[in-house]
């Protein structure tokens, strides 16, 4: 994980958040010369696989239990446009996890320039076996991994 300039320390919404630092490219750039809305979940989920990994769960180790973290519901709240050249940082919190079924990890998108929140976002997942879809209870891994610290 690479660490974002400390001058954006104090402008996450919670203390040590997980952060991927993301370019802005040419290529995230739509019709109306700003970041089209597609990439901003594709960089959250980069986060979160990121993220998962870092504490255990990459995507091989959560396949073998046979069971998988489902997106039920995203919240994107765009605040501000970005355009390419923009160097962004992504950071996440669990920030809920009932320990059997579902867990949220909340999201937000700070833009270094000029230390603007560009979004925030919440995603609700839902335990699912991963063979029949239907919902599951959480692998104890899945438990420990993607505990909620309190505060």
């Amino acid at each position: 994980m690479q660490k974002p300039p400390d001058n954006l320390i104090q402008l996450w919404d919670h203390p040590d958040p997980f952060v991927v630092p993301i370019k802005v490219e040419q290529r995230h750039i739509d019709e109306l010369g700003h970041t089209n809305n597609v990439h901003y979940l594709d960089w959250l989920l980069t986060c979160t696989w990121q993220h998962s990994t870092a504490v255990g769960l990459p995507p091989d180790a959560m396949l073998a239990t046979g069971c998988a973290m489902a997106v039920r519901d995203v919240r994107m709240q765009y605040l501000s446009a970005t355009f390419a050249g923009d160097q962004l940082w992504v950071g996440d919190w669990l920030s809920h996890n009932d320990g059997r079924l579902r867990a949220t990890r909340h999201f937000q998108i700070l833009r270094e320039a000029d230390e603007a929140c560009v979004m925030r976002a919440d995603i609700d997942y839902i335990c699912i076996n991963v063979e029949s879809g239907r919902p599951q209870r959480m692998p104890d891994v899945f438990v420990d991994a993607y505990r909620v610290e309190p505060g």
